[in-house]
């Protein structure tokens, strides 16, 4: 268990070796994930549940995190984010009030180091009365003394808050003994990463990013069309062609190879209908996902959405709703079904609406990109800014027809 982002599902990876999506997309898991491994020369199942910051419901997640946990667990392994252990420890004594058996892990220690945080892992033992280990999860350090240690997890030492205040209180209590900060300037990186989410340079910057990924997406598969596969399917047209017109003749010929020499407007099956999603749409969804992985690993998307958030309220939605949409820039179903991070069904209906009446798909872009592309940006831009347009007016309409609350989220900044 633990909050969102702080490598919880990398843990569970390491130890089950089920590869999981381990994302800054907020909400990536709202779904539990089961998994199996050998611990104490025994079989055990792993249980992966949505990254929530409390035991105390306020979405779907947390629901359904509480649920899974409430139905008994033998052990539990609390994943902390070393670098900001006041937020994560409220979470971590809500866990040992349950009283169950439990072990801490002080993940991301390598950033934490780095940053001048120092833990006094013994001291923070002591306090929390249960065993704490470290980890760096993305290298595997740490992952085994955690599969030794989980078998001798022990119940925390009783405790009961009466209320949050308290809970908060101990927290700072704990902190204040465990943890030391040494002042570091914030690199170049850290304060572009702060411009990032602040409308003045923000805006100029998402236009920036968003300008720079078209561009390298149409000047890369216009390179891959240009220099691989028009040559490639230049062969491959006369071949085919010439195989095909010696064997069949009359309807089956016009179906399997077209009635014009030139494989881009034969419109045969074996001609137009090959060359167009591999010649004219493959070469630029290819390069659309390469550049979206990009964006989320360098954890650029949710910072979108934060940048974003002011706009697609005045749609009914919440910033985490562009998650879903860019998604559909590549193809609408699992766009759609991201839509599952939204809290409310008509959030969820509106996300959904709007990816199909005005986010077109990898294919829809790669035709626009190709048709377009030679004459510059400017026609791209007008398609574009048309979409956008109709993006928001139908999703301003819509939020006002349809009945349902727009609850607000916690969203994670990595």
């Amino acid at each position: 268990m633990g909050n969102p982002n702080v490598g919880k599902s990398v843990v569970f990876s390491r130890l089950t070796g089920i590869e999981v999506i381990s994302s800054n997309y907020p909400g990536t898991t709202v779904e539990y994930t089961l998994g199996k491994t050998t611990l104490g020369g025994e079989s055990a199942e792993v249980i992966d549940p949505p990254g929530v910051y409390s035991l105390e419901p306020s979405c779907r997640a947390e629901e359904v995190t509480r649920e899974i946990f409430e139905e008994g667990a033998d052990v539990v392994v609390d994943v902390v984010d070393a670098t900001n252990l006041e937020r994560n420890l409220n979470l971590t004594l809500q866990i040992l009030e349950r009283g169950l058996p439990t072990v801490v892990v002080l993940n991301l220690w390598d950033v934490a180091s780095r940053t001048g945080i120092n833990i006094d892992v013994e001291a923070l033992e002591r306090e929390l009365g249960v065993p704490v280990l470290t980890a760096v999860a993305v290298s595997g350090q740490g992952i085994r003394e955690l599969v030794r240690a989980i078998p001798e997890a022990r119940v925390p030492p009783p405790v009961v808050f009466e209320s949050a205040d308290q809970r908060w209180a101990r927290v700072g209590e704990i902190v204040e003994r465990t943890q030391r900060v040494v002042h570091k300037h914030p690199t170049i990186l850290e304060r572009l990463e702060e411009a990032t989410i602040k409308p003045l340079l923000g805006i100029p910057f998402g236009l920036l990013v968003l300008y720079l990924s078209f561009a390298g997406i149409i000047r890369l598969g216009e390179f891959l069309i240009g220099t691989i596969l028009d040559p490639i399917f230049a062969v491959y047209g006369s071949f085919v062609t010439e195989v095909v017109g010696q064997h069949t003749t009359g309807i089956l010929r016009d179906i399997l190879i077209g009635t014009s020499p030139e494989i881009e407007t034969s419109f045969g099956l074996l001609t137009t209908g090959l060359y167009v999603p591999l010649g004219m749409v493959m070469p630029f969804v290819i390069p659309f996902y390469i550049v979206l992985g990009v964006l989320e690993d360098v954890g650029y998307l949710p910072r979108i959405s934060v940048l974003v958030d002011a706009l697609m309220h005045r749609v009914g939605l919440h910033g985490a709703a562009i998650v879903p949409c860019i998604l559909g820039l590549g193809c609408n179903v699992p766009g759609v079904m991201a839509t599952r991070v939204l809290e409310s069904p008509k959030q969820r209906y509106l996300a959904a609406t709007l990816m199909a009446v005005s986010v077109p798909c990898a294919a829809q872009n790669a035709m626009i990109w190709g048709l377009l592309g030679p004459f510059g940006l400017r026609y791209i831009a007008i398609v574009y800014g048309t979409l956008f347009l109709v993006f928001i007016s139908a999703g301003f309409i819509l939020s006002r027809i349809i009945g349902g609350e727009s609850p607000e989220i916690f969203l994670e900044i990595p």
